[in-house]
Parts: structure tokens; sequence; C-alpha cells
């Protein structure tokens, strides 16, 4: 059987994803897209006609990013029309998803040449929000779509659901704190050092004119005396009615959990940043390697997905990696690289304590806390921070997981070749 083959790995910078205000938000996210599909084929001598298909990843699907984004992005891009695109959505666990959807077509022999990745833009989540909700809870519940959800299975906003887990551990605001700082302090090592560079690709205006060439969410100068003197990020959400009777985000925690007490702990320096973002990989069968003479980076071992409580919506990434782990035939301590999400602080160090990892092999060059969290493209993201650190380091395996809305997480494990 054919292995599924990762040849190439770009990114965009992360731009601020406030609209009006970040330095990638006035361009449209096929112009995202573009960026890093035009790299790809330029640095890979990538005969567009010969891309069977291209797996997109995006989760706010409206607007400016409705459609088929990863079909309009290959188009804008100039690519040949011969190569179809798909776009699908597993919320923040997309972009993870759009490359394990790609190595699937992959290994059953299906398709040769396969681009996987995603795109969103924050920013336009505003924009489009200024003119189409009405209320907090359009504005909170949009993806939830049907109302009768909450009869069964309640789902709290996830920073609500992210101070509750951090109850329910024991894990403290100043642990939280120690986990921000450390991811601000380890993506200032990376960008001084370079390691971004490989998978980096700038992002030009329309006229040509560069837009941007570096990530701009980043805060190196953040100290311990810094984020201990943040408030709390929500306080206000935690009263907000969030289903049709009324029922706060707070008491659907309590209503699942009634012995729960717990305080707002989670702020702007323990939660991942609002940025717009797009990734690509470029990945191939053993016949879409031969025949187009590239050398392949790594492999992908397994892809799997699991959900978890849809409540607390973020802890699915432990029992996602030990599924991983297990379909490979591998331990914990295998893995060179970790590339946990960081949505929430709370998120990476619970996995961090639950699965017994040595913190020094997780995200090794800072996340998004730090870095941004462009939703349905930060997995696309990972997997290739992820690749370029086996390559710097020597290491074998990497093992990249997050959390998604809904209580998911998928996982994969890809190995250096």
């Amino acid at each position: 059987m054919s292995q599924a083959w990762i040849v190439d790995a770009v990114r965009t910078p992360r731009g601020v994803g406030k609209f009006g205000k970040g330095a990638l938000a006035h361009l449209h996210p096929q112009d995202l897209g573009a960026a890093v599909l035009r790299a790809v084929r330029d640095r890979n001598a990538l005969d567009t006609a010969k891309v069977d298909d291209i797996v997109w990843s995006c989760s706010q699907q409206r607007g400016k990013q409705g459609g088929d984004l990863g079909r309009l992005s290959a188009l804008w891009a100039g690519y040949d029309t011969k190569a179809s695109g798909v776009t699908l959505d597993r919320f923040c666990g997309g972009g993870i998803t759009s490359v394990s959807f790609a190595a699937g077509q992959l290994l059953a022999g299906f398709e040769d040449v396969v681009i996987a990745g995603g795109t969103e833009m924050m920013s336009h989540h505003q924009e489009a929000d200024s003119w189409e909700v009405d209320t907090p809870f359009q504005a909170l519940g949009r993806a939830r779509g049907n109302y009768a959800l909450y009869d069964e299975h309640p789902i709290a906003h996830v920073g609500v659901a992210a101070d509750a887990i951090a109850a329910m551990e024991g894990i403290t605001r100043p642990e939280l704190e120690a986990l921000g700082l450390m991811s601000q302090q380890r993506a200032k090592t990376a960008r001084d050092e370079g390691r971004f560079a490989r998978s980096l690709v700038p992002v030009y205006n329309r006229d040509g004119s560069l837009a941007l060439d570096h990530d701009e969410h980043m805060r190196p100068q953040t100290t311990a005396e810094s984020l201990a003197g943040l408030k709390p990020a929500f306080t206000a959400v935690e009263q907000i009615a969030a289903s049709p009777d009324g029922t706060t985000m707070r008491q659907m925690i309590e209503r699942a959990y009634p012995d729960l007490a717990w305080e707002p702990v989670h702020h702007a320096g323990t939660s991942s940043g609002v940025v717009d973002g797009s990734a690509a990989l470029l990945m191939a069968s053993d016949t879409g390697l031969a025949e187009n003479g590239w050398k392949p980076r790594a492999r992908v071992v397994t892809a799997i997905n699991v959900g978890d409580c849809p409540t607390l919506i973020l802890n699915a990434p432990v029992p996602a990696a030990r599924k991983a782990l297990a379909r490979a035939g591998l331990r914990a301590g295998d893995i060179d690289v970790w590339e946990i999400n960081e949505a929430f602080a709370v998120v990476t160090e619970k996995a961090i304590r639950d699965l017994g990892i040595d913190r020094s092999k997780v995200n090794v060059n800072g996340g998004a806390i730090a870095l941004g969290h462009p939703i349905g493209a930060t997995g696309s993201i990972l997997i290739g921070t992820a690749l370029d650190e086996l390559e710097r380091t020597g290491g074998r395996y990497a093992l990249i997981t997050m959390c998604a809305f809904g209580g998911m997480a998928p996982a994969i494990i890809i190995e250096r070749v």
C-alpha cells in the first residue's frame, strides 16, 4: 500500500485579527489561501494540472469565507482548472482534518497529489458579526445552529469551560500564567533564531506591496508581573443567556456538574490570540513522488478523531492523543515533538499532566497564546511547525492535537523521513 507523504509545508504570518487594524484584515480570505497555494506551487515546481484535489478547512463559512474556499483560492492563485477543491469544517480541528482526509485519499490509492490546508480570518468574523448579529446569543451561538441541542448536550462558552476545567483539575492561575509566559518566551526564541523561516511565506497586497512578513500577535515583552495584573476575561460571558430558556453559560456547566465551584482565571495572556492566517501542505502518494521527482519530508503515521463532553468542550485532546498512540503502536515517550494547541492554557497544561509528557517537548516554539489561533488553519500550521522542529532537532515522531468546539479533538502523528 502506498504511503501518505508530506512533501512541503508553508504558512502565512499570523496577523492580528481585528477588523480595520490587523495587517492582513483588509485582504480577502482567498488572498491568504492563494498566498500559500502559490508558495507550494513555486517551491516545488508543481504542475497544478496534476493536483488531484485541494482539501481545505475553514470554520466560519459565511460572508467572504463562504462557498468553497479551497477551490476559489486555487483559482485565485492561478492554478489549472483541473485542480479540484473541497472545504470542510471541524471548527478548530479542521486544519488537522484536512491533512488526515488528504492522507486517506493517498493511502487508499484514489489520488496521487493532494494539497491540504486551511484559512481563517478572525477579523472577518468581526466584520460579519457587525452586520449579521443582533444579540449576544447569536454572536456566541451561531455555529451551534439547532437550539434543541441544549436539551441533551448543553455547550457553554469555551472560555467559561476553560475556567471550569481549571478548577476541576486543581490548576491555579499562576500555573496557567507560567505556561502563557513560556509560550511568549519560546515564540520569541524561535523567531530570533529563524526557526520559522522555512515555512513562513510573506503575504502581498494586490498591488504587489508587502502586507506582512512576520507574526504580528507576539508579545515578547510579557512578564510574570504583567500577566498577574490582567483581569479575567470571561466574567461577563458567564452571565450571558445562552439558550432560549435564559440559561446562562455558567448555569449550563453547573447543571452538568452541580458540585463544582470555580472562579474566572483565564485572560488575554492565557488564551489563544485572535488572528488571521493560512497554511498549506503538499502531499503525495508513492506514485505522486515518483512522477514529480519529489523527496518527501515526512509520512503520515496515523490520524484519528475523538469526541468528549460537549459541555466542557476542551478535554478531548488527551483521549485523542492516547488513541493515536495506540493506533500507531507508540508510547508517549516515543514522541519527540508535541504540538498541543493552546486554545487556552488549561488545555495544554492538563494534557502535559495527564499524559506525563516532558514539557520541554511540548509547543517548543511557542503556541497559540503567543502566536494566535486562526481557527480553521491552525491544525495545518501546527503540522508544519512540528515537521520543521523534527528536522531542526533530528527527531523522528511528532504528535499534533487540538480541542475543537462541540467537545472533539483530531490527532495526527507524523514521522520525519
